[in-house]
């Protein structure tokens, strides 16, 4: 049986095109001993992605040219000589954008638990790598605490739209989103619960800030970087917790990146900026999963998924993340045949 693939032809300039990457066909990987088939069902659709495609240094190594570009999933257990996995064992890990995948001693996959009553695509999200993020960016690395005056960026996205609503969960005194456009503005409001959104699209941000946030800013959520963390550095209050989760302004950035200039109110705000990665924390994931599951069965904590049909659709699935096509949570569906039991 063929095993389609979606490869790194070329190293991208800013948004990735036709030319960036190319499906191909291999033959299924065979399963040895001591290793599990995966048949892969959806595909996390992560900025992240986008740097590992540069050749660059990071946290991971640059996806190599010919290689299956890199990305987490989940799956199911089609065939199994390990008694790690069971056949019929839904799983999430790294499946890299392919239709079969291997589990191996190198390349784990955690289990998915069953009868939770959520299903496939809720779990990748609330309960996968973006809600888990959210979740120890606010509580750990931002040490949330009743009262903070708190402000989101990319609050619209999967991260953002759970870091809000867990720090009103949490006794925020304010949150403040921020996001691109009037639609998904009101998107944060409405749906997320937010208390007020900005959009960065319109003119004198830092102005705005100032007027939501009279007293400062106290726990900041980073997802995007640049003039946005800029206007919110000028508006911290003292003590303030600044969190870098990501710098998505950047990612597809072809000239040279713009600098921060406040970075001063640091000190005259006796203020604390931290940036930190998910993987940080993989040994208390299930602590994570276990406070989000909760808030999603009693509905307060709301999501939404943006399904893209089918492998071949994943690099323009990743483009959304930039254009702002996307709602919520992308995923791709690989196999829409697979479900939590």
């Amino acid at each position: 049986m063929d095993n389609r693939q979606i490869v790194l032809t070329k190293r991208p300039v800013g948004q990735i095109d036709e030319s960036t990457t190319t499906l191909i066909t291999s033959l299924r990987p065979q399963c040895g001993e001591g290793e599990a088939l995966v048949k892969v069902a959806m595909l996390s659709i992560d900025p992240t992605i986008r740097t590992w495609m540069d050749d660059a240094p990071g946290y991971l190594p640059p996806i190599e040219l010919g290689a299956v570009i890199r990305g987490s999933g989940t799956g199911v257990i089609i065939e199994s000589r390990t008694e790690r996995y069971s056949v019929g064992d839904v799983v999430f890990g790294m499946t890299n954008w392919q239709e079969w995948v291997l589990a191996t001693a190198e390349n784990r996959f955690s289990v998915v638990p069953k009868g939770l009553g959520l299903d496939l695509a809720t779990m990748m999200n609330v309960l996968g790598v973006t809600g888990i993020t959210a979740f120890f960016g606010l509580t750990v690395v931002g040490q949330l605490k009743e009262g903070d005056v708190v402000v989101v960026s990319g609050a619209a996205g999967a991260t953002g739209s759970v870091a809000g609503q867990i720090a009103k969960a949490r006794g925020a005194s304010k949150v403040i989103g921020i996001a691109g456009g009037g639609e998904k503005c009101a998107e944060v409001v409405e749906k997320y619960g937010f208390d007020e959104c900005l959009d960065y699209k319109e003119d004198k941000l830092r102005q705005r800030l100032r007027a939501a946030a009279p007293s400062g800013v106290g726990l900041y959520f980073d997802n995007v970087g640049g003039e946005i963390l800029d206007a919110v550095l000028a508006n911290i209050a003292m003590n303030a917790r600044v969190v870098l989760c990501g710098a998505i302004s950047q990612y597809n950035a072809t000239g040279a990146r713009r600098g921060i200039e406040n970075t001063s109110m640091l000190i005259t705000r006796r203020a604390r900026m931290e940036g930190f990665l998910v993987l940080d924390y993989t040994s208390r994931f299930a602590e994570a999963q276990t406070e989000l599951a909760g808030m999603v069965l009693s509905r307060s904590l709301h999501h939404q998924e943006h399904l893209v049909a089918d492998l071949e659709n994943a690099p323009d699935a990743l483009n959304l993340l930039f254009s702002g096509g996307n709602h919520g949570k992308t995923l791709v569906v690989v196999d829409e045949s697979v479900q939590l039991g």
